[in-house]
């Protein structure tokens, strides 16, 4: 009788379990998923992405920082961010913390072109998909990313070069022309040269006669520009490879003695909002649009490839010219 009794008991006992196992999932639940369900592919929530920043070297790029963290918290997905401070060293370090920390996905936008190899491969070998923003890499083996999102530099400083020779159209002599290069080495600055170049050869009239880094800052812009003036006797036109350097050169350009937007004629690429004041007031005669606000396509697109999704291999920004005569109506929608 009592093995009987200690049967009954124990029988009783694995019941009761049963029955608190089923009842942590609630009436009708279904099984907890398996490494197999997927749990958060296509969707923001869960997902982690490491972003590594250049730094904030200039109003373009802080836009580009805040639109990258706004999107992220509006699209449920944490952000481990890093800013660069323009180095590469540091931009690799935090790659390589992000690959210790097994996030999901990594994006960044890379100080420089070349050098990024190896730290990518370390990625890859981690099944880290990375997505470039806004720079692109020298690399020879393109699955070392997964996308490209940005905009066409090269596009960029052909539109400065056109606008420059249909401004002009049918007037005589030599233009001599002074170039403030972005970081040497970056994409933009490698990029926006080129197409400039390659838009004026063809007019013998156009001469870069100087041509130097400013180092995408405006006191930069404005130490490169004072050394332009004092050691050029002419200068008809200047290119900025960013607004921040054009705002700086203006200020030189100014305690000269000259006035921009009409002694020089002042050509700039990215589109903030003190660029278009500065058109306004005649100081800079056109700007060529680089848009930093890639956040919520960003997101779109770490999802995707999160999800083991196919995905353009390049995706680029829409963007314009604006001259100085449509300043004063686009400077209201102006979001940077």
């Amino acid at each position: 009788m009592a093995r009987r009794a200690v049967l009954v008991l124990a029988a009783a006992l694995l019941a009761s379990s049963a029955l608190t196992a089923c009842s942590t999932r609630g009436p009708g639940a279904a099984p907890a998923p398996g490494p197999a369900s997927g749990g958060k592919a296509g969707s923001g929530s869960g997902i982690t992405m490491g972003f590594a920043q250049v730094g904030a070297e200039s109003g373009w790029r802080t836009a580009n920082t805040r639109s990258v963290q706004e999107a992220a918290k509006k699209a449920g997905i944490e952000l481990k961010f890093s800013d660069g401070q323009q180095k590469q060293e540091n931009q690799i370090k935090a790659i390589r913390t992000f690959i210790q920390q097994k996030v999901d996905v990594i994006a960044f936008s890379p100080v420089v072109e070349s050098g990024w190899d190896t730290v990518l491969k370390e990625a890859k070998d981690a099944g880290i998909p990375v997505i470039l923003t806004d720079r692109a890499v020298d690399t020879k083996d393109t699955s070392l990313y997964k996308t490209f999102l940005g905009s066409d530099f090269v596009k960029e400083g052909k539109a400065a070069g056109e606008w420059l020779t249909a401004a002009y159209a049918g007037r005589q002599g030599p233009v001599d022309i002074v170039e403030l290069q972005g970081t040497t080495g970056s994409a933009p600055a490698n990029d926006r040269k080129a197409g400039f170049a390659e838009a004026i050869r063809a007019d013998g009239r156009f001469r870069i006669v100087a041509s130097q880094s400013g180092d995408f800052t405006r006191a930069k812009g404005k130490e490169v520009m004072q050394a332009f003036l004092k050691s050029r006797e002419n200068i008809d036109v200047l290119y900025a490879h960013n607004d921040d350097m054009a705002l700086g050169a203006i200020q030189a350009i100014e305690e000269s003695g000259k006035k921009p937007g009409t002694d020089i004629k002042v050509i700039s690429v990215d589109g903030i909002k003190d660029a278009f004041v500065a058109m306004t007031e005649g100081k800079i005669n056109v700007v060529v649009e680089c848009n930093p606000l890639l956040g919520d396509q960003l997101m779109e697109l770490a999802r995707k490839v999160v999800a083991g999704e196919s995905v353009p291999a390049r995706v680029e920004t829409q963007e314009g010219v604006y001259p100085q005569d449509r300043a004063a109506a686009a400077l209201p929608s102006r979001k940077y």
